[in-house]
Formats: C-alpha cells, sequence, structure tokens
C-alpha cells in the first residue's frame, strides 16, 4: 500500500490537503490562546513615574462668556478636567494655571516698523486665546514621557472634556519633575 493513492489521500483514507488546513486552524488557535504575544501599553514598559507639567495653547476658543466656563464647568486653577490623547481617555488631571491672553494686532508704524497692540474693544468678539498649565504623573520612557497610554510630545493635540466645555488645545511645553 502507498503512503498517497492516485486521490491524493494519505494511507488511502485522509485527503493531504483537509489535512494541511486542519494543521493551519490548530496552529492558529494555539498561537492565540496559548502563545498570545505581547500585550500590553506603552506605559507599562518599564520605567518610573514622576510629576509632569504640560503647558497648552488654546487658540480660537468660541466661547461667549468665559466667567461661566470658570464657575459652572470648574475650569480654574486648581480644578480638574478630563484628558483625551489620540483619542483614548486618560482620565482627571490637575488644572495647575489658566490665563486668558491678550488678542493683540499688529500695526504698521510710520517708520516701517511694526508694532504690536492690544484688539480695540469689540462687542462681537467671542474668540479667545487660553494658556493652560496641566499637572500629573508620567511614566518615562525611553521615547519620552507617557500619561495614560500615549506619548506626550511638544506640538500635539490634547483634548480637555468637561461637565460645559469640550475643546482641543496644542502642547507648547512639556517639564518633567524631580521627586
Amino acid at each position: 500500500m502507498a503512503i498517497i493513492d492516485s486521490k491524493g489521500r494519505l494511507f488511502g483514507k485522509i485527503n493531504i490537503l483537509d489535512l494541511g488546513a486542519a494543521l493551519v486552524i490548530l496552529l492558529v488557535i494555539l498561537g492565540i490562546f496559548i502563545f498570545p504575544g505581547g500585550s500590553g501599553s506603552v506605559a507599562q514598559v518599564g520605567g518610573k513615574t514622576v510629576p509632569i507639567e504640560v503647558d497648552l495653547i488654546v487658540r480660537g476658543l468660541n466661547v461667549a462668556d468665559t466667567k461661566q466656563l470658570y464657575t459652572q464647568g470648574g475650569f480654574e486653577k486648581g480644578g480638574k478636567t478630563k484628558v483625551i490623547i489620540r483619542n483614548q481617555p486618560h482620565g482627571q488631571i490637575d488644572i495647575k494655571s489658566v490665563e486668558e491672553l491678550p488678542r493683540t494686532v499688529l500695526v504698521p508704524q510710520p517708520d516701517g516698523s511694526i508694532k504690536q497692540l492690544p484688539e480695540p474693544d469689540r462687542s462681537n468678539n467671542f474668540s479667545k486665546d487660553l494658556r493652560l498649565t496641566l499637572a500629573g504623573k508620567a511614566q518615562i520612557t525611553d521615547e519620552g514621557p507617557v500619561l495614560g497610554n500615549s506619548k506626550v510630545k511638544i506640538g500635539m493635540p490634547i483634548e480637555l472634556d468637561g461637565f460645559n466645555y469640550n475643546f482641543n488645545a496644542t502642547v507648547i511645553d512639556v517639564r518633567l519633575k524631580e521627586n
């Protein structure tokens, strides 16, 4: 009796293609359940946890009354805000400072220079610029600080979410504090 007959069966009983497919399925199941591979987030890749301060800039926040943002939303120094980085919720983080930046315009001078002057008050100006400082704890990895499961770097957008607000800000500075 031949090992493989004329119809492609092993020992005349099992089709060789069916046997190959069954072995592939078995290996896939073993690979998924027995050897799942590396799981975990970037933050779990070793490193120490240190206090971090992140400065953010908000340009052109359209709000009718910033006092309402501060009083009802708790968006003030000593408050907390929810942070979402790259669509990954981090949780709450402390607000260390909030500064409303003055709006300015560039005015050409008779000598050809340009002078930066405060923007004249307009009754329909609802656009505000803010500078925020957030404070929390971050993991330090070889690639930089990690807040939640996302790396924090200058230039990246961060979404801030609270009771009556949801807007994006941009990281302009990252400072690590020593314990």
